[in-house]
This record gives structure tokens, sequence and C-alpha cells, in this order.
């Protein structure tokens, strides 16, 4: 794989993304309908439904089925088809250009990692804000097809609500490929190094949980922002309101977030700075197995072709 025209990154980072993705959903929809609880609307706060991680898969399987853990699952895999195929295709390309494929240097995996999560990420935003809207629905009333979400946002909204978001999950993308390939790249090298282990799915499953987790640190609090920025929709008009909340809370007329900096400090002023940790377990559990299949599936492709 020398060559910095190869395609075969690009490939298997999509193929790899849209089978972690699939295997781990549930957990994602369990994290963002707890990040996006408790938020203060219109002078008071919004119904708190779900306890934990758990709670939450239970209470949604039992009063909105099994089929609602994988509600937005179509954007998520149309999102990692171009989120996953540019951002790991994007990396490692970078890294051949830049050094040689052997050598593991920690700022230019850094450099390339925001690079490469920036650039996808913005380019893969609007299948993010179908996902987020279509997980947030919490009765199967308001659950919509992904077209129909679409042509939701898009007549409501205009053009302008595909990209709700953008700012903090580009962040929060540059915070993760930044974080997360680097650890995985430069734990495998080193384990490898130290004759540890061997170049072994024993060895991608080490790296990839421990990058699992310096990523859910680093990425969690923009997580939250950017959960709570693709939710809130902004009407052509200019009316704001909460998409898929309960009934009680559904309409506002006032504006919750003027930006990301806004929800940021909105969310520390009412609910505490645990707030912008809210789902934090789920999303390590998710990042953690999310990484495991990925790079263990990224690996093998590697070796067949």
């Amino acid at each position: 794989m020398g060559d910095s025209h190869d395609w075969r990154p690009f490939v298997y980072g999509g193929f790899s993304s849209c089978t972690a993705e699939f295997g781990t959903f549930p957990i994602d929809t369990t994290k963002t309908r707890l990040q996006i609880q408790g938020q203060k609307l219109d002078g008071r706060f919004s119904v708190v439904r779900y306890n934990g991680m758990f709670h939450a898969l239970s209470r949604i399987t039992r009063e909105e089925g099994v089929r609602a853990l994988y509600s937005g699952i179509w954007p998520a895999l149309l999102r990692q088809s171009t989120y996953g195929t540019i951002k790991f295709g994007i990396y490692y390309t970078m890294k051949k250009w830049i050094d040689h494929p052997e050598v593991e240097d920690m700022m230019t995996n850094i450099f390339c990692g925001v690079v490469a999560g920036v650039v996808s990420s913005a380019i893969a935003n609007p299948t993010d804000v179908l996902k987020v809207r279509m997980q947030a629905c919490s009765t199967s009333l308001q659950q919509k097809s992904m077209f129909e979400c679409f042509g939701d946002v898009y007549r409501q909204e205009g053009i302008s609500g595909l990209w709700r978001g953008v700012g903090p999950t580009a962040q929060r993308a540059a915070v993760i490929t930044a974080v997360e390939l680097p650890i995985y790249d430069i734990c495998k090298h080193r384990l490898i190094q130290g004759n540890l282990m061997d170049d072994t799915v024993s060895n991608h499953f080490v790296s990839s949980f421990i990058s699992s987790l310096g990523g859910a640190i680093a990425s969690t609090p923009i997580d939250v922002v950017r959960v709570r920025l693709m939710n809130q929709r902004r009407l052509k008009s200019g009316v704001r309101f909460g998409f898929g909340m309960s009934s009680d809370f559904t309409l506002h007329k006032s504006r919750l977030y003027r930006g990301t900096l806004d929800c940021f400090v909105q969310t520390v002023r009412h609910e505490g700075i645990m707030a912008l940790y809210r789902g934090f377990i789920p999303t390590w559990l998710r990042m953690g197995p999310w990484n495991v299949i990925f790079f263990i599936t990224y690996e093998q492709l590697k070796k067949l072709y």
C-alpha cells in the first residue's frame, strides 16, 4: 500500500465504518436521548425521562419497541459511507505523503487527524442532522423515514438546516480523529516494538479500546453541544423549537441557543459542568466496541488485499 494514490484506505475505511456503526447503533440512540434531556426551554427544564444508559435502553425498548433503537440507522450508514470513507482515506493517505508508513510521529498523526476529521465531518453534516433528528423522536407517531425527515428539514428550515451544528461537529470530529487514530497507531506500534504483541487481532483489540477512552474523554463535552444544536430547529420565520421532544414543550418561540459558545455557557449555567459529560458512559461504551469492530475489520481487509 505504498502508492500515495491508493484507493484502499478510502474503501476499507468506509466499509469498516458502516460495519461498526450498525453493530453499535442502539448505544448511540441512548446517548442522543440522554444528551437532549434536561435542557432549559422557555424558562423551565425539559423532562428527564432516563436515569442512565441501561434505563434508557430498557425504557425505549419497552415503550417504543426494538426498532426505535435503530431509528436513524439509514442516515447513519449514509453518513459513515461518506464520513468514514473520507476521514480514514485522508488520514492514512496524508500520513504516507508526510512520513514513511512505518514511522509513527505523534505530531504528524495529530495534524493528519485534524484535517481528516474537519473535512469529512463538514461534508457529511446533513446526514448527521437527519440521524440526530430521527433518534430524538420519542413516539412512533413522531418517527419519520429518512426522506420524510430530509423534506421536513428542507421545507421548514431551508438548506442551511442540514448544516445545523456543523461548527461543533467539525470540532468534535477533529478532536476524536486527532486523539483516537494517533493513539491507536502509536499503541499498536509500541506493542509490536516492545515484543508484547504481534500485529494480531489481540493487538488491534487492545489498541482500539485504549484509543476509544481517550476519544470519549476529549469529545463528550463537544458532542453534548453538537447534539443539542442539531436537535433544535430554526424555522425560516425565525421560530425555534426542539424536534422530537415531548408534547409538553414541543413549540418554543424563544431562541434556545445562538451558537456553540452560547449552548456551552447555557448548559453549564443551568445544569452544571457535569452536564457536558451527560451520556459519557454510553459514549465510551459505544466508542469502545465501535473502534474494536472498525479496526479489526480494517486490519483484516488490509491483509486480504
